[in-house]
């Protein structure tokens, strides 16, 4: 049994390989006809491929003439177009001066176009004794020769005469007008001189008067001292200063600045009191003058204010005690016990 399927396998093993022998024969041979086909249509590739690369470089050989013409009408095409872009530039030049001549036709001299046309085109003959044909360059030589003459001429004004007599009138209120400021000048000049002349006046005799009494006052606050004013300008009294110059007892120097703080303060009172003086007013405001002074001056100066109140009155701010016995009221802050400050008032002596 097992040989006989030994033969059986065997047998059939062998008809397989017959039959794949057959197949690969029938393969081999459709190789064969396939790569006969093959070295076939490879031949005919290399030539359609040959072909294809002759008729590629035709076609680039003409591509590049096709581009060369290109840039060349390209070219042509730029140069028409500013061509073109020069004639219309042209053309709306001349239109624009046509117009611009016929609307200064039209302003200047009243003639529209078509009229304008018909008397003086070119068609028509240029007037004249007797009239001529229109020659161009014969009128445009005549036209230049008459623009240059009527530029030396200048322009016409036809309202030159309603001009110059409104500019006559005007003339005229104008003078008029100046006339009147020259007068009103003169007024002026006339009043600021009788002003400077009275501010002068009233100025000299308040200087005499002040200088007079400082003089006075001064021998007083400084016994066997001397003082006195100076102008440094006497001609022009409108401008000129007032030079203050004091000398105490025992001193050489004049000048204020050299003085000690206590002689340029009773120096300042004693010109204050001489204004005073020389010029009255009901009352006066004096804010501690005698702080800088010592006992005799202060005393010396309390005599002045002796002297002052029996025409005017006097507030005096002070710290002072001497100062303070000659008033007739007092008016003060104190601060109590508690420390609440309390403003107080005491009259020293009855008014008579």
């Amino acid at each position: 049994q097992r040989e006989r399927q030994d033969r059986a396998r065997a047998a059939a093993d062998r008809e397989r390989r017959r039959r794949q022998a057959e197949i690969a024969a029938a393969v081999a041979e459709g190789a064969r006809t396939a790569l006969t086909a093959l070295e076939g249509s490879l031949a005919r590739a290399a030539e359609e491929r040959d072909e294809a690369e002759r008729a590629r470089g035709q076609i680039d050989a003409e591509l590049k003439q096709v581009r060369l013409r290109v840039r060349e009408l390209g070219s042509e095409l730029d140069a028409l177009v500013n061509r073109v872009h020069g004639s219309e530039m042209a053309r709306t030049e001349r239109r624009l001066r046509l117009e611009q001549m016929e609307q200064r036709a039209l302003e200047e001299y009243g003639i529209e176009l078509e009229p304008l046309i018909a008397e003086y085109g070119p068609t028509a003959p240029v007037p004249g004794e007797p009239p001529v044909p229109y020659v161009r360059e014969e009128q445009e030589k005549r036209a230049r020769t008459a623009e240059r003459q009527m530029t030396q001429l200048g322009k016409v004004n036809p309202l030159a005469l309603e001009e110059f007599a409104a500019l006559e009138e005007r003339h005229a209120f104008l003078t008029s007008q100046l006339e009147d400021l020259k007068k009103t000048r003169r007024d002026l000049l006339l009043v600021v001189k009788e002003v400077d002349d009275r501010v002068e006046q009233v100025f000299a005799a308040a200087y005499e008067d002040v200088a007079r009494e400082f003089e006075q006052i001064f021998g007083r606050v400084f016994p066997g001292g001397e003082g006195r004013l100076l102008l440094t300008d006497p001609s022009d009294m409108l401008t000129t200063g007032v030079e203050v110059e004091a000398r105490p007892p025992g001193k050489k120097v004049k000048r204020l600045s050299l003085l000690s703080g206590g002689e340029r303060s009773l120096t300042a009172v004693a010109f204050l009191i001489s204004i005073f003086k020389a010029r009255p007013s009901p009352f006066y405001v004096m804010d501690e003058v005698e702080a800088a002074l010592d006992d005799t001056n202060t005393q010396r100066l309390l005599t002045l204010f002796e002297e002052l109140r029996q025409t005017s009155q006097l507030i005096v701010i002070t710290h002072q005690k001497r100062t303070m016995e000659i008033a007739d009221a007092l008016y003060g802050v104190s601060m109590r016990g508690d420390g609440v400050t309390q403003v107080v008032s005491q009259r020293l002596r009855e008014k008579v």
